[in-house]
């Protein structure tokens, strides 16, 4: 079966990555602790410059601290919601270069991702309260010398919205050069 106009679309990675969408409504069902550490172990398979895995974790079942959490951002509900959530962090101390280490975070939320929909759960990547990355250390608990790089909501999907569409791929590429 051809889906998103690829011949190759049946391939078990590429089905997973055309499958996966970006889940915002959850069940009530907490999902099992190994399925979420299963996702933080995708995660830390990504590729880092130098192999340096920058990235650290902080797995939050606790609805009260999900809650505090929430109100460092206009996306709130999406944390309230959730049954679980996953700050991703790097580690200053290893960090070598800034550009490269963001890369790396966002290779390592997309194996998470990726994981969380192989394993029949649902997974948003929440950006915008980076704005408030200290206070979401603070909230918990944790040292300076971490930088927020995103929060996972995470959870058995709820979700009936349509997945959107994607551009042509015609529509990317700026030229082939042979």
């Amino acid at each position: 079966m051809v889906q998103n106009g690829s011949p190759f679309a049946e391939n078990p990675v590429l089905k997973a990555i055309y499958g996966r969408r970006s889940i915002r409504e959850y069940t009530d069902e907490i999902p099992p602790r190994e399925l979420v550490l299963e996702i933080v172990r995708a995660g830390i398979w990504a590729p880092s410059g130098l192999n340096n895995q920058p990235w650290r974790f902080a797995i939050v079942w606790n609805q009260e601290v999900r809650e505090r959490l929430a109100e460092l951002t206009r996306y709130g509900e999406i944390i309230r919601r959730a049954p679980v959530v996953i700050a991703v962090f790097l580690d200053q101390k290893v960090m070598y270069h800034q550009i490269k280490d963001h890369q790396s975070a966002g290779a390592c939320l997309e194996n998470m991702l990726l994981a969380a929909h192989a394993l029949g759960l649902g997974g948003v990547w929440l950006g915008e309260i980076l704005k408030n990355g200290d206070r979401v250390r603070e909230v918990l608990g944790l040292p300076e010398g971490l930088e927020l790089a995103a929060v996972v909501a995470l959870g058995y999907p709820n979700d009936r919205r349509k997945r959107t569409g994607r551009k042509p791929l015609e529509s990317f590429i700026l030229k082939e050069i042979h």
